[in-house]
């Protein structure tokens, strides 16, 4: 496996993060493209430091989202966005280093929350 950062992605969870995740600390998620997976279905991850770990380092909880190039770069661009969507769902609003799970981060919910995005941009666009 090969990692690099994900400048791009990274400007676009950021902006995401900022119209609808304001408990989202942009300043401590980062987004990284992997190459050579092997895994068979997986588009992206989402992967953080368990609280034990967080203490003993002292440190506070920081997200790491991978989206894996050989699939994520084939995306049309409105799809690329909910699977930004849907990792940044899987952040809870505490950002201590948890996971919401499945139950919640489902097609239903990115859907649901991927329109409100293009509301708000389409909103902020009649103001400019």
């Amino acid at each position: 496996m090969r990692y690099e950062f994900a400048k791009d992605i990274q400007e676009k969870a950021e902006e995401i993060s900022r119209l609808l995740f304001p408990h989202v600390d942009v300043s401590r998620i980062k987004c990284f493209r992997s190459y050579g997976t092997s895994s068979r279905r997986t588009i992206a991850r989402c992967h953080t430091i368990g609280k034990l770990i967080q203490k003993a380092l002292g440190i506070k909880a920081v997200y790491v989202l991978e989206f894996i190039s050989e699939r994520f770069d084939k995306l049309p661009e409105d799809e690329k966005i909910k699977v930004i969507i849907h990792e940044l769902m899987h952040i809870p609003k505490t950002f201590g280093g948890g996971f919401k799970h499945h139950d919640f981060v489902n097609e239903k919910n990115v859907e649901n929350v991927y329109r409100a995005y293009i509301d708000k941009k389409r909103s902020l666009k009649k103001w400019f």
